[in-house]
C-alpha cells in the first residue's frame, strides 16, 4: 500500500525568530516531529508514505494532519485524542543556526499512543518501517513502538531508524542510551549524527559506522556530521561527502530530511542496502547532504524541504 510507514511524533515546533529587549523570543509555529519530517522528505522525492501516531483533538492537531496530507503523507494512522494536547517543542536558534529544545510534553499526545491503536495493516502493506526514540521515552508509546517494530521485523520489512536524541526528554543519559541501543539492534539502516556517535561511544563517525555494522548487524550505516557532511558505510564500500556551501538560518529537521532523502535514493536504486557499491553510496550521500543543507536556509522542518529539481540542480553545479 505504501513504500514507507513510520511510527512517531507529529508536533508543533515553535522557533524563535527575534527577541525583545528583555530577551524573550517571538516564536513562529512550524509543523515538525522527526518521523514526520522524514516522511515529508520521502514524499517530496516521490515515495508513498504514511504515519502512525497521535495528536490532540485540537487546532494544532488538525493543522498538522492537514499539512502532512498536503505534503503527500497519508494520515489515516494518526489518531486524535481529546484528553491530551498536541505536543509542542520550543526551538531557540543561535547565530550559526544551531538549535536548543524545550518541550511541552507532560504528557503530550505523541506519548499516549497505545499498541492496540496502531493500524497494523499499514505496516503489513509497507516495504519499509521507520522509527525513532522520542516514542521510546514514555509509556504507553514505548510499548507501542517496541511491538510495532517486532511486527515489522516478523513481516520481513526493511527497518530504518534515527534516534534523534533530545536529552531534555529523558530522565537520564543512561535511560537514553539504553533505548537507543535497543533500537540499533532492531534496524537494517541507521542514521546517526556525529553527536549521537560521541554520546554512545565517544568515537569518530567512521568508528561509529564500523561499530554499527560489526556489533549491531546494521546493513547500511549513515552518520551525518552537520557542516562537515556525512559518512556512509556498508559491507562493500564507504564514502565521505561534504556539503554544498549554504547560509543556514535554522537547522531544525535537517537530519530528518537527510534521512528521508537518503532512503528515497536507496529505494530508487532498488538494491539491498548492503549491496550498494561506492559510486551508489556516494550518490545517496550527495543527494541527502544537498537536500538537508538547502533546507537549513529556511525556517522549520517540513516547510523547508527543497523540491527534487532544486536538489538536482544544486548537485549539478557542484
Amino acid at each position: 500500500m505504501f513504500d514507507v510507514v513510520a511510527l512517531g511524533e507529529l508536533l508543533i515546533d515553535f522557533t524563535a525568530r527575534e527577541t525583545d529587549s528583555d530577551g524573550y523570543p517571538t516564536m513562529a509555529a512550524h509543523p515538525g516531529g522527526a518521523p514526520s519530517n522524514f516522511l515529508a522528505a520521502l514524499s517530496r522525492y516521490g515515495v508513498s508514505t504514511a504515519l502512525l501516531g497521535k495528536v490532540g483533538d485540537d487546532d494544532f492537531g488538525a493543522m498538522l494532519c492537514a499539512t502532512l496530507e498536503k505534503s503527500g503523507v497519508d494520515t489515516r494512522g494518526v489518531l486524535r485524542d481529546r484528553s491530551v494536547f498536541t505536543t509542542l517543542a520550543f526551538v531557540t536558534v543561535d547565530e550559526r543556526g544551531e538549535r536548543s529544545f524545550s518541550f511541552a510534553r507532560k504528557p503530550g499526545a505523541d506519548t499516549c499512543l497505545r499498541f492496540e491503536e496502531v493500524d497494523l495493516s499499514l505496516i503489513d502493506g509497507a516495504k519499509v518501517f521507520h522509527f525513532g526514540t522520542l516514542s521510546l521515552t514514555d509509556e504507553p508509546a514505548r510499548t507501542a513502538t517496541r511491538k510495532a517494530v517486532a511486527c515489522a521485523r516478523q513481516r520481513g520489512k526493511l527497518i530504518t531508524y534515527d534516534p534523534n536524541l533530545r536529552m531534555p526528554l529523558w530522565p537520564s543519559e543512561a535511560a537514553a542510551r539504553e533505548q537507543i541501543l535497543w533500537g540499533l539492534h532492531q534496524a537494517d539502516v541507521v542514521k546517526l549524527s556525529d553527536e549521537e556517535v560521541r554520546f554512545l561511544w565517544d568515537c569518530t563517525p567512521q568508528e561509529g559506522a564500523d561499530r554499527l555494522l560489526r556489533d549491531f548487524g546494521v546493513r547500511l550505516a549513515m552518520v551525518s556530521m552537520g557542516p562537515e557532511g556525512c559518512y556512509l558505510e556498508n559491507a562493500k564500500a564507504a564514502c565521505r561527502v561534504h556539503i554544498p556551501e549554504v547560509r543556514p538560518v535554522d537547522t531544525t529537521g535537517a537530519g530528518d530530511i537527510f534521512g528521508g532523502a537518503a532512503v528515497s535514493r536507496l529505494l530508487a536504486l532498488g538494491k539491498a542496502p548492503e549491496d550498494l557499491n561506492e559510486e551508489e553510496l556516494t550518490s545517496v550521500a550527495r543527494f541527502a547532504t544537498t537536500a538537508a543543507s538547502l533546507s537549513t536556509e529556511h525556517f522549520g522542518g517540513i516547510s523547508s524541504i527543497p523540491d527534487l529539481k532544486t536538489v538536482l540542480d544544486r548537485i549539478a553545479r557542484t
